[in-house]
């Protein structure tokens, strides 16, 4: 009797070992398939059932969430949700994230693995930790200057720090509302087919997924590869530029929205944008050089990050001369988007040097320690630093006495370069109008801000002076914002 009492207590050994086996089977090797299994919804209720950490402007968080009580139990909410939606995107319970709410997702929702003191066990239990914050780098009252200055338009704005590539204003318009994404009723449901079906595309982040030809605004980068290529050695010296000028190999005649470019020196020629003479310099310098500079300056990089994938600036490396001529001018198959352009004039304002640009300045844990910072970026030289200074001081020129006298700061540096970027078949659309542009407070030992703007709608002629007229007055109220903040 008691063999057949240890056989049996040997046989229940044996089957609770192997309903151990099984359960340790389904919750550790087959788990990642039943969290991929659709009909699975224990992943989203975890997901969901605590806050998320937010996103930090100025040291004000202008993220959050609602408790729903429901099964996805905490919802996001967004404050000024359209001034910061090109940063924060949307975290959605039906569409997912993007954006900052998607690259720093592990650390808002409580899944990096650096925020659990004990991984191990955390790996064991299921257990999801409190979300982290992410700090960003914009500055408050340079992102409200940038959207208000579009309210009403179809453009973007992108403002940097020179010295280190943070990201003070990122702006598109027009924007929209993240809040109403963010459940998983009709509502959403409503919201995400009324945004998709504008006309406007409010959920296209202009400033860094959208690339316009950039027009004159280029000619910063052509005087660069000018002078860096000892082409042109005296600013002040006549360029024997023709207008108006025929492009090389063709019967095609450009010509100039302004006067008295026939032969101008550089200076005249950068200050009052006359077409003509920078067409024929980026000839000169050579599809080689030209190529060159504008790779330096960051053109053909298909992997900038900030961290949130940035579309890909163009410069056409086959060209022939007319090609070559209308690349300089920022025509053609130049492209750009906003936030290149901001890295263009942050170049010149840095002595030469390109910082690549980052958005997110340090990650926390819920307590407020440091998780993780931004670290030192990437710098290459774009130009000379001697190029650099006589750049500073064209672009300086166009405020103070060419196309861009309405970006003038009281007791500011100021340089800048309009452009008009012709567009559409047969140039039949309206110009984008285009500023960039860099500021230095009196008491500043190097500029402080550089900026970028493109107005899609320019209400102005399609001459240049429409970049002055659309464009540099939102450039000049980003950049007093930044000033005034010491």
């Amino acid at each position: 009797m008691t063999r057949h009492i240890r056989h049996a207590g040997y046989f229940c050994a044996l089957l609770l070992v192997a309903l151990l086996l099984n359960a340790a089977r389904v919750q550790v090797v087959q788990a990642p398939a039943y969290d991929r299994n659709p009909a699975n919804r224990r992943p989203d209720i975890t997901r969901y059932e605590q806050p998320r950490g937010d996103i930090l402007v100025g040291g004000r968080p202008v993220t959050g969430s609602k408790d729903t009580r429901e099964h996805l139990r905490y919802e996001r909410t967004y404050t000024d949700g359209p001034m910061y939606a090109p940063v924060t995107g949307f975290a959605s319970q039906l569409y997912g994230t993007t954006l900052l709410e998607s690259t720093e997702d592990g650390v808002l929702s409580g899944a990096d693995p650096m925020l659990a003191p004990f991984p191990l066990w955390n790996d064991f239990t299921r257990a999801r930790n409190a979300g982290g914050d992410v700090v960003t780098t914009l500055h408050p009252a340079a992102q409200e200057a940038a959207y208000k200055g579009l309210a009403g338009r179809k453009g973007a704005v992108a403002a940097l720090e020179p010295s280190t590539g943070r990201i003070l204003a990122l702006v598109s318009a027009p924007s929209y509302d993240p809040q109403p994404l963010s459940g998983n009723g009709s509502a959403a449901a409503r919201a995400w087919t009324r945004l998709h079906a504008d006309r406007d595309r409010p959920m296209l982040n202009r400033a860094v997924r959208q690339t316009y030809p950039p027009g004159s605004t280029f000619k910063v980068v052509t005087a660069a590869a000018a002078l860096d290529a000892g082409v042109v050695t005296d600013l002040e010296a006549p360029t024997d530029s023709p207008d108006p000028y025929r492009l090389p190999g063709t019967r095609t005649r450009l010509a100039n929205a302004s006067k008295g470019c026939a032969d101008a020196s550089v200076r005249e020629a950068f200050a009052f944008s006359c077409n003509t003479v920078f067409a024929k310099l980026g000839v000169e310098v050579g599809v080689t050089d030209m190529t060159a500079t504008a790779h330096a300056f960051g053109f053909n990089n298909g992997e900038l990050r900030i961290p949130f994938p940035v579309a890909r600036s163009t410069f056409d490396t086959t060209l022939d001369k007319a090609q070559l001529a209308l690349s300089s001018i920022g025509q053609y198959n130049t492209r750009a988007t906003p936030l290149q352009m901001a890295m263009v004039a942050a170049a010149v304002a840095n002595g030469g040097q390109v910082r690549d640009p980052y958005l997110v300045e340090r990650t926390t844990r819920p307590g407020g320690s440091t998780l993780a910072t931004a670290g030192s970026r990437a710098v290459r030289q774009a130009m000379y630093p001697s190029t650099a200074v006589r750049l500073r001081a064209m672009m300086r020129d166009v405020v103070e006495n060419g196309t861009g006298r309405s970006a003038a700061i009281r007791g500011a540096k100021v340089g800048g370069k309009t452009g008009t970027a012709q567009h559409g078949l047969g140039n039949s659309g309206a110009p984008y109008a285009w500023f960039v542009s860099w500021a230095q407070g009196d008491r500043d030992v190097a500029p402080r801000v550089a900026v970028a703007v493109v107005v899609e709608d320019a209400e102005a002629d399609r001459g240049d002076i429409s970049g002055g007229g659309d464009a540099a007055p939102i450039a000049r109220a980003v950049m007093e914002a930044v000033l005034k903040s010491h």
